[in-house]
């Protein structure tokens, strides 16, 4: 039941008081059925919290010293679909889509870790 109707049914109760319909202590021992409701939605709203954003974090370490770090959140992770993100180190391709799909399947940890012949390294993690 949601906040809106467990509010609606508060406001039937007390509709019900006014018109004599039920005795106060009828309306009292409903409306704190109702406040166990509540206790359950609360409950439940507090349960269905996402958990804590993993991130995707691409590390690269090239031979003449450049260091790239990028750490976005997964649900971002599809931007690197686009255009201007090179997906490839030397004659390396690293298929994003494939990534994106792992990622969605809930893949953790390393997903990619390349060395090329001159000595680049990239890695591709989530956490």
């Amino acid at each position: 039941m949601s906040k809106d109707q467990l509010k609606e049914e508060r406001m039937k109760i007390l509709e019900l008081l006014s018109k004599g319909v039920v005795s106060t202590d009828e309306a009292e021992k409903l409306l704190m059925a109702m406040s166990g409701a509540e206790e359950n939605f609360a409950k439940e709203v507090v349960t269905q919290k996402k958990a804590p954003f993993k991130m995707l974090k691409i590390l690269v370490d090239s031979n003449d010293g450049d260091k790239v770090r990028m750490q976005i959140p997964v649900e971002f992770s599809k931007l690197l679909k686009t255009a201007k993100f090179k997906s490839s180190i030397g004659n390396t391709d690293i298929d994003i889509d494939a990534i994106v799909e792992m990622i969605s399947q809930g893949i953790d940890g390393e997903l990619v870790n390349i060395e090329s012949s001159d000595g680049d390294i990239v890695k591709i993690v989530v956490e």
